[in-house]
This record gives structure tokens, C-alpha cells and sequence, in this order.
């Protein structure tokens, strides 16, 4: 019985005709329905079922800011993936937690996949897709490496697949350079914030810094090496495409308008995070003490970039980099490093193949994090399941319904089929993506540089 009252759920039900005895009656058959539930740590979930059921489960992960549970990104891309036949399920992670649900998330969400399978589901799955957006991307692909016999396969879009220290650390790395050069003698709040308003209070005083510094060619070279540790795109909105590496001046306009331009800039988004971050932590787990920030610059794809305006403003980069390096105090708190290592930080062991989707310009998870991950993924030996696709968009997660519907394809595809073949090359995607009519397609033959201040060993004595 409890089965058959899940079953009915909350169906939106459509005229059907029976033949009974001789008689022709109006039954309802079902059409799309929607579910809801409690996990035992308060945690919500939700599942929409299809009228017909491809016999697939897409298990979504939402992003950072909000504890709701959802089970697509946007509703457009929802509705397009149960016209197809995919059953969703997601969940709001546990609501007494932070919002940098790391701790539990994992966990429940393959608890709410259990609750689907057990209470909605009229039958077994022959796949079980993950699929997560930004922080959901960071859990989509921890399924994937914790998910074998659970999942069948991960798609991961615009992911923080560097994981959460070279988050907390690039970031860190970008607004100390911004402190430090740009209010010198000043004492700047970085870390350790008692909240969020502390936060966006640092972020208001360092976006005012550079506001004022943009004005002048010494400010400028300066935002430049800041931004190239931050790891900021020069492609920002309103360009048709990004600003050629052979222009200095105008790669720093325009990364300028991406961390800095709008009523709540990018930085600002940063700084917000923090906190949330730490709270998940259980303290900071973010330092500069034993950054060799010369070093740093020089695996950055934007050294040419801060060379070159340096040399036109006068300044000595060299002294720059020196000050910074000197400085370099913040340290960590140990056991939040091991704690978010242990929540936050792929280990690029697959069990499942997974697909990721990266904007090109993306102002809150550069999409160098693929290069690193990539990287991570390799030497992990589990090169052979990955693939990365990248669109030429603006903006954190900018990418159209019909890119995310052709990435679920995709990876179901290969799923079905046991190998990649060309299932997830550009062309490909792009020749889906624009048969759904769902929007723009624009997969692009692109691959990002290295990532930026990302730590490969987290040794204690530096904290």
C-alpha cells in the first residue's frame, strides 16, 4: 500500500479510455508527477517522475546558496528531460549544516536515491546518472568516485572539480596580492570571519582598492598580477570572444570587468563563501604562509600578460613578487585542512565514466580547475573515463538547456555503449545540442591553461 500511495504521488493525471465488460469509461493515466520527502537528518528531497520512463535516474546536485532541494538547474532543462523520459531526484542536503554541504552531501544524496528507488521507482533502473552544478559538480564528481554499484556515470557542470582547499587558496592568494599592493600598511581582514557581512565588508574595501587603482597604469599592473592569481578569464560580458593574449591592456579590461563589475561582484561572491566554507571546515583551512609567489606567476597563463604591463608602468614586478612572498604569514588551522581534504578534495579515482561541461569564462570556477582535475584524474589511472567539454560562454554555469540535455545524452551514451568513441567530442555535441531546439550549441575545440596557486601537498608545517 505505501508503495501504490508513492506511486500516485501527486500525479497531474490525463484522460485515458477503458474498454471493461463491454463498456467504454474514462480512467486517468498518468502524466509527469512529483514527489517529495524527509531524510532521518531532516534532509528533503524530490523526484519527478515522466509519463514514460526511459528507465533512466538523473540524480541532480544543486549548487552553493540554498538548502531546497531540486532536482534540475533550471526548469526549462527540466521539463525538456522528462519530456524525454528521465526520471529526476535530488535533495536539499542536511538544512542544519552549512551551506557549503560537503560533510553530508555525498551521503545524502545516495540516500535519496534509495528513497526513489524504494518509494517512486515502478521498477529497477538500467542507469543511474549523477549530475551536479557548481558545488553540485563537486559532488557529482565525489559519486564518481564513491559510486560504483550506485551510479552508473557523472556529468559534471561548471565543477569546482579542483576541490575546496585550491578553492579557498587560489582566492586567498588573489585578495592578499590585492591587500598587500594595493592598501600596503593597512590591516585587511582576509580570513576568519565571524560572518558573512565581515566578509562582503573586506570585499567592498578591496573592490574600492581596485576601482581606484584601475584608473592609473602602475594600479593596473598590479590588478593584473592580483587577477592572475585569482585566476580570472579576460573574457567578459558583451565580448564576442576573449581578449587576444597579444593585447595586455585590454586581456586586464576586461578581467577587470568580470571580478569587479556589477551590484555584486564576483569578489564579492567570494568573499561570502568564505565563511560558509570555514563553518563547514570547522575553521579556516586556508593560508599564504610558504607561497612562493614568484613561482606561482610563473605556471600562470597570464604571465605575459603582468610582465608586459609592468614593464609599460614602470613598476619592478620582481619587487612586487618579493613583498608578497616576504609577507606571507596567513596559516591554516590544521585539522580544517584535514577536514575539508577529507569532504572537499577529489582524489580523481573514478569508479564511473563521467563527462564534464565548463563555460569557457567562468568568474567564479575558473575553468583551469579542468586542467587541474584532468591532471589529477591521470595520474589517479583513471584517465580513460573522463572526458571535458568546454563552451564558449560568459558567465559561471552560462551554459543553455541544450547543452546540458546533449551532456546528459552523452553520457548516458557512453554509459550504454562502454566507450567514449565521438560520443562527447565538440562536434558531436554540438550536432545534438541543436536537433533539440532547446537553444544555442556551442561546444568549442578549447583547452584551458594551468590552474593558478593550487597546493599538491598539504603539509602541516606550513599551516
Amino acid at each position: 500500500m505505501r508503495r501504490l500511495r508513492a506511486l500516485i504521488g501527486t500525479s497531474i493525471l490525463a484522460a485515458a479510455a477503458l474498454t471493461v465488460s463491454g463498456a467504454t469509461v474514462a480512467v486517468a493515466a498518468p502524466a509527469d508527477s512529483q514527489f517529495t520527502g524527509t531524510l532521518a537528518d531532516g534532509t528533503t528531497w524530490i523526484a519527478d517522475m515522466p509519463a514514460q520512463w526511459n528507465g533512466i535516474v538523473l540524480l541532480y546536485s544543486h549548487g552553493f546558496g540554498d538548502l531546497t532541494a531540486a532536482d534540475a538547474p533550471d526548469p526549462t532543462t527540466q521539463a525538456a528531460l522528462l519530456a524525454r523520459g528521465y526520471a529526476l531526484a535530488g535533495s536539499s542536503y542536511d538544512p542544519n549544516g552549512s551551506l557549503w554541504a560537503l560533510d553530508n552531501a555525498v551521503q545524502d544524496q545516495f540516500a535519496t536515491l534509495r528513497a526513489v528507488e524504494s518509494t517512486v521507482l515502478p521498477g529497477k533502473p538500467r542507469q543511474v546518472l549523477a549530475f551536479g552544478t557548481s558545488m553540485g559538480g563537486l559532488i557529482s564528481a565525489l559519486e564518481a568516485q564513491d559510486g560504483a554499484g550506485l551510479i552508473n556515470g557523472a556529468l559534471t557542470t561548471c565543477g569546482i572539480v579542483a576541490g575546496g582547499i585550491n578553492l579557498n587558496n587560489y582566492q586567498l592568494a588573489g585578495e592578499y596580492a590585492l591587500a598587500q599592493l594595493l592598501l600596503p600598511g593597512q590591516q585587511v581582514q582576509l580570513v576568519r570571519f565571524a560572518n558573512a557581512g565581515q566578509a562582503l565588508a573586506t570585499a567592498g574595501l578591496l573592490g574600492q582598492a581596485a576601482a581606484q587603482a584601475q584608473q592609473t597604469a602602475a594600479g593596473r599592473a598590479r590588478l593584473a598580477l592580483a587577477m592572475a592569481f585569482l585566476n580570472v578569464p579576460p573574457w567578459s560580458a558583451g565580448m564576442s570572444s576573449p581578449a587576444p593574449a597579444g593585447d595586455p591592456a585590454a586581456q586586464e579590461a576586461a578581467q577587470y570587468q568580470v571580478e569587479f563589475a556589477g551590484a555584486f561582484t564576483a569578489l564579492d561572491f567570494i568573499e561570502f563563501a568564505r565563511p560558509y566554507i570555514d563553518q563547514a571546515a570547522g575553521g579556516s583551512a586556508t593560508w599564504t604562509k610558504g607561497l612562493n609567489f614568484r613561482a606561482l606567476l610563473r605556471r600562470s597563463p597570464y604571465r605575459r600578460e603582468v610582465t608586459a604591463l609592468y614593464r609599460s608602468s614602470g613598476l619592478r614586478l620582481r619587487t612586487d613578487l618579493a613583498t608578497l612572498t616576504g609577507n606571507a604569514n596567513i596559516t591554516a588551522d590544521p585539522a580544517a585542512v584535514r577536514s575539508l581534504e577529507r569532504t572537499s578534495v577529489p582524489s580523481g579515482r573514478l569508479a564511473v565514466p563521467e563527462l564534464d561541461l565548463h563555460t569557457i569564462s567562468d568568474q567564479l570556477v575558473p575553468v583551469q580547475q579542468e586542467n587541474y582535475y584532468a591532471r589529477q584524474v591521470r595520474e589517479a589511472g583513471s584517465g580513460y573515463l573522463l572526458r571535458q567539454d568546454f563552451v564558449a560562454s560568459v558567465g559561471h554555469c552560462n551554459f543553455s538547456p541544450a547543452e546540458l540535455v546533449a551532456g546528459v545524452m552523452a553520457i548516458s551514451q557512453r554509459v550504454t555503449v562502454g566507450h567514449w568513441g565521438d560520443v562527447a567530442d565538440p562536434a558531436s555535441l554540438n550536432q545534438v545540442a541543436a536537433s533539440l531546439n532547446l537553444g544555442p550549441a556551442r561546444f568549442a575545440d578549447y583547452y584551458p591553461g594551468p590552474l593558478t596557486g593550487v597546493v599538491r601537498s598539504h603539509r602541516l608545517d606550513r599551516f
